[in-house]
């Protein structure tokens, strides 16, 4: 899968950078993740060293969304082997194929017919299921868009819209699944509500900052209920102009969570692909410095400081000595105002180039692959591949950031990895 990288690495900077991400990446694969926090010994199932008695179910399901959900049913399908009886999941872009769970195939990062059918048919199985039922819930994160299930007196069309226009605006991941949850009869625990008395165990690779299960994938296995105040609050800070949502929440109450009792792991985040990237660069012999996991704001800005921290890194050793690897996560956003073609991880090293040392390198990737709406998963830059400043600029200014970079041969493509959680930044000082 990245054996493309290899065409752009020029120089050992460039390479270090690459197996970084491409460790990082691998390290948090659904599969990895289950082999490390789940384990099968005769009836007894472990995840995260919560044991599960499956004597005490008749059937066991797997049920659930997102972009790396597939993968998840298939690690799952490979550990419980014939005592997995079925299920259904919905992703965007098929990576796996599990032979006894059903995958299909919804729409993102805005919802569309399919994310509406498959939700449905998510449903109905979770409503099928009974008291000895054991329901694994494979959560990942994309799963707000592709487990579309609207609300009374809302359509796909309303849900896309107000979608559409909260990700134009650089909405935080927290604020959208806010609107979500209230406009979602899956979200906010409606899956475990749906499956109940079955026993509900959710499994989470978590794509957002901080990793609250009730955030990602808008939670379909936390009982949240409706906060309309919160909700409102999001729509009047950007001033979005979305009449149907706005009067769907202007007929409804706030209500209280769901009545049922889930257990919530997450087996996999952005930490984990950190974590791993550190390994690589230590095992070199470079000095590691972790800046935060939990970055977000506008890219370009977080791209900016990014260059700054490598250039003082430079010139004084401050905050960690070179020759030295800095690693960030967390999500970036994107405040669309022009009609270009990029992604936040596109912004974030296109602002970084103009202030990087010379030798330095920095690269930054959305780790499901697919960097916003483009066919990039980011861009790997250094200090000379920017020699024109105001071009740079004015790409900035149109949210081209992807055509500049493909001009430079700048871009990452990675494909569907299998997984997601969320941006990786590897920022290499020579």
């Amino acid at each position: 899968m990245f054996d493309r990288f290899e065409t752009l690495a020029e120089s050992p900077a460039h390479e270090l950078a690459l197996d970084c991400l491409a460790d990082g990446i691998d390290a948090v694969h659904p599969r990895r993740a289950v082999e490390r926090h789940c384990a099968l010994a005769g009836e007894t199932l472990r995840i995260r060293n919560v044991e599960y008695d499956l004597s005490a179910h008749d059937s066991i399901l797997v049920l659930g969304g997102g972009k790396a959900a597939d993968e998840l049913a298939a690690a799952f399908e490979t550990l419980l082997g014939d005592r997995l009886d079925g299920g259904v999941v919905v992703t965007n872009e098929r990576t796996a194929d599990p032979t006894r769970v059903d995958v299909l195939e919804g729409e993102h990062p805005s919802p569309g017919e399919g994310s509406v059918s498959g939700a449905r048919t998510v449903l109905d199985r979770a409503c099928a299921a009974d008291d000895r039922t054991l329901v694994i819930a494979a959560i990942t994160g994309g799963g707000s868009a592709l487990l579309c299930a609207p609300a009374s007196g809302l359509s796909v069309g309303d849900l896309r819209a107000v979608t559409d226009a909260l990700l134009d605006a650089g909405a935080s991941i927290d604020e959208i699944n806010a609107v979500r949850r209230a406009c979602s009869s899956i979200k906010g625990g409606g899956l475990a509500a749906a499956a109940a008395p079955a026993t509900v165990v959710g499994v989470l690779v978590s794509d957002v900052v901080g990793d609250d299960p009730s955030v990602i994938a808008s939670g379909p296995t936390v009982p949240t209920g409706v906060d309309l105040e919160a909700a409102t609050a999001v729509l009047d800070r950007y001033d979005l102009d979305v009449p149907a949502v706005r009067a769907r929440l202007a007929e409804l109450e706030s209500s209280a969570p769901p009545d049922v009792d889930v257990e919530n792991h997450v087996i996999a985040s952005g930490r984990d692909a950190i974590d791993a990237a550190r390994e690589v660069a230590a095992d070199r012999g470079y000095e590691t410095c972790v800046l935060s996991t939990r970055i977000e704001g506008e890219a370009a800005a977080a791209g900016r400081l990014h260059a700054a921290i490598g250039a003082e890194a430079a010139d004084s050793g401050d905050p960690v000595e070179p020759p030295a690897v800095v690693l960030s996560g967390g999500e970036t956003t994107v405040r669309v105002t022009g009609d270009g073609i990029g992604g936040p991880n596109g912004e974030f090293v296109l602002a970084a180039a103009t202030g990087l040392p010379p030798d330095a390198v920095l690269s930054a990737v959305d780790t499901d692959g697919g960097d916003g709406s483009t066919d990039a998963a980011g861009g790997l830059v250094d200090g000379r591949t920017v020699d024109d400043p105001e071009a740079a600029r004015a790409a900035l200014a149109d949210n081209d950031s992807y055509t500049f970079l493909d001009s430079k041969g700048a871009l990452l493509r990675t494909g569907a990895t299998g997984t997601n959680v969320n941006d990786l930044r590897v920022l290499v000082v020579p």
